[in-house]
């Protein structure tokens, strides 16, 4: 295990923005975190749990511990003719994990093809993506008490995952070091095709679904087809979750936009696509020195080259403001601002 000083992490977060932390160190097993449970520069400093960096904005630079999540594996815990039961360590790409699953025909997470950052990552945000949500097959969470050093098992509930939530994201936030993740998965076919943009794309391809991997590769194709590559141009997919009313709420933008698109909800609730509302504020492809919300999805801010996180931030700051002063509606960062 080695620990790093004054780290670059632009390489590190896919904004691509130029901040450094304090201290660095990656953890490839169990052992060395426990070993770096015991150093100095763990028990004297902040710290910060990364996988992906991909949903996450550097705003300054960061004054202790980035610790790198880099364990790796996945293995078939048991199976029956019904389900397969999968444990996934937290260093792994999140897709990579996808692609495991649609290999063996598995169903349960095509969806979320082609989110980015790691399996680690995947509970804190409770990732969801064309209907589905990781909630729908995690059965626990291994994580790693960083104040004792103990291992805990978390069970589905006491997760206590929300929309883009957990309980790893507020009430015990920085307080542990996921390590691996278990799913359960279908050996039965359980499509998903509630959402009209991937069945609008399976319709226009002619794709008859015969299995998840048909899923999988027509939701990769979507996204390619709408959101940045981060290599290319930096940015963090979706800046802002999706706005969620009431019914009676609803009737009042309606009165005033009709046009605009919602999803009903458990409950009564009804889900406004905070896209819409970016586009409809005239923010889609403007470009703001060297920040700007991309050209074909809203919900993307970029990072246009040699751009600070507080330009960014800024800039999202701007278009929360326009759409509260414009429709009356809070918008709420999807992504960590550090």
């Amino acid at each position: 295990m080695n620990i790093n000083k004054n780290y670059d992490l632009s390489k590190l977060n896919t904004f691509g923005i130029a901040a450094k932390a304090k201290f660095f160190v990656e953890v490839h097993n169990e052992a060395e975190f426990k070993e770096l449970l015991d150093s100095t520069e763990f028990k004297n400093n902040q710290r910060l749990f990364l996988g992906g960096g991909s949903n996450v904005l550097f705003t300054k630079d960061f004054d202790g511990l980035v610790i790198l999540n880099k364990l790796k594996g996945i293995e078939i815990l048991k199976e029956d003719s019904e389900s397969v039961v999968i444990k996934c360590l937290g260093g792994e790409i999140w897709h990579d994990l996808v692609v495991f699953a649609v290999e063996r025909g598995l169903w349960g997470i095509e969806n979320l093809s082609l989110i980015p950052g790691t399996v680690g990552a995947a509970p804190m945000q409770n990732i969801g993506a064309y209907g589905a949500e990781l909630k729908n097959v995690i059965e626990n969470v291994e994580a790693f008490d960083i104040a004792t050093g103990e291992k805990k098992i978390f069970s589905k509930e006491e997760c206590n995952f929300g929309y883009r939530d957990s309980v790893f994201k507020n009430k015990l936030k920085d307080k542990y070091f996921i390590s691996a993740i278990t799913l359960k998965l279908s050996k039965k076919e359980k499509k998903n095709l509630t959402y009209k943009v991937l069945t609008d794309h399976l319709e226009s391809n002619n794709i008859e679904v015969k299995n998840s991997k048909h899923i999988s590769d027509a939701v990769a194709d979507i996204r390619r087809s709408k959101l940045p590559d981060p290599k290319v141009i930096g940015n963090a997919g979706s800046f802002f979750k999706n706005v969620f009313i009431t019914a009676a709420e609803l009737n009042k933008l309606q009165k005033k936009y009709p046009d605009a698109p919602f999803f009903k909800e458990e409950d009564e609730v009804v889900k406004i696509p905070a896209a819409w509302l970016i586009e409809k504020a005239g923010w889609k492809g403007k470009k703001v020195g060297n920040t700007g919300v991309h050209d074909k999805q809203a919900l993307v801010l970029v990072n246009h080259g040699g751009a600070e996180g507080e330009e960014i931030l800024a800039l999202a700051n701007r278009i929360i403001s326009d759409v509260k002063e414009k429709f009356g509606l809070t918008l709420v960062p999807e992504v960590n601002l550090i």
